[in-house]
């Protein structure tokens, strides 16, 4: 699925079992104002084995997306203080990733897969990255062309695609994502996610449109369920802390890379 500069909403540009575990991008807006756009897209994909997941305790979901309480939580994560580079104490692993702002509106896929790289090569440059994912004014239309991307300059099949098409998210895709948020991190490896953020759910600075995106997870503080995100849309911090709980809300229908 891809998107429209000028078409509502707006958007901005998985692990298998043999691991045991566990789109489309450009800022767009919902109001048809000429601003940055992104998309995205959905599949399928299997869950870990229950055997994978055990002894993973999911941050639990207490409060309702959009409510006061989780206002207040996403506010108190928003707030922290990020970690420069590469981190790791008790309960917290933050990776360390070279940020990069997305070079059009529609690139946010691209940038998103360049961060994830650069945790362990020197990625390609976005416009290179763009040709090979597809990317084009609507966006890169799905995350399993990020994965394949990031499989394609790793090597291997680390990465796989995880797809949330549920909203809200049913509890096993909640404990699929946090066991691949803390497997991966552990590992060196960032989660690219493709989200989709309406006015009443949006991440620190985000304009108040339903805007579509990709973004990368590069760190988790499993003491206070929140998660580190590198964003290259600008419109707030480059990067900056979410609770698990509204990233869990924010990926749906759409998927990620891990």
């Amino acid at each position: 699925m891809s998107s429209d500069l000028f078409q509502p909403p707006v958007r901005l540009g998985r692990r298998t079992t043999t691991k045991l575990k566990a789109a489309a991008c450009g800022l767009a807006l919902v109001a048809g104002v000429s601003m940055p756009m992104a998309l995205g897209s959905s599949a399928v994909a299997s869950p870990a084995p229950a055997a994978a997941l055990s002894g993973m305790a999911t941050p639990s979901n207490g409060v309702q997306a959009g409510s006061p309480a989780a206002k207040a939580a996403n506010a108190a994560a928003a707030a922290k203080k990020v970690p420069a580079g590469a981190s790791k104490t008790q309960g917290i692993v933050t990776l360390a990733v070279t940020h990069q702002y997305q070079e059009t509106g529609y690139w946010c896929g691209p940038a998103a897969t360049a961060m994830a790289l650069s945790a362990r090569i020197t990625p390609p440059s976005q416009a290179h990255l763009a040709a090979d994912l597809g990317t084009t004014a609507n966006g890169t239309d799905w995350i399993g062309q990020v994965t394949r991307e990031l499989n394609a300059h790793l090597g291997g099949g680390w990465y796989e695609t995880k797809e949330m098409p549920n909203d809200p998210p049913t509890q096993a895709q909640r404990d699929l994502l946090w066991y691949d948020i803390v497997f991966d991190i552990d590992r060196n490896y960032p989660i690219v996610a493709n989200i989709v953020a309406p006015a009443s759910n949006h991440p620190p600075g985000y304009p108040n449109y339903t805007i579509y995106h990709y973004f990368t997870v590069i760190g988790y503080d499993s003491n206070d369920s929140t998660v580190l995100i590198a964003d290259s849309a600008g419109f707030g911090p480059a990067t900056y802390w979410l609770t698990f709980n509204q990233l869990a809300t924010l990926i749906p229908p759409k998927g990620y890379s891990a």
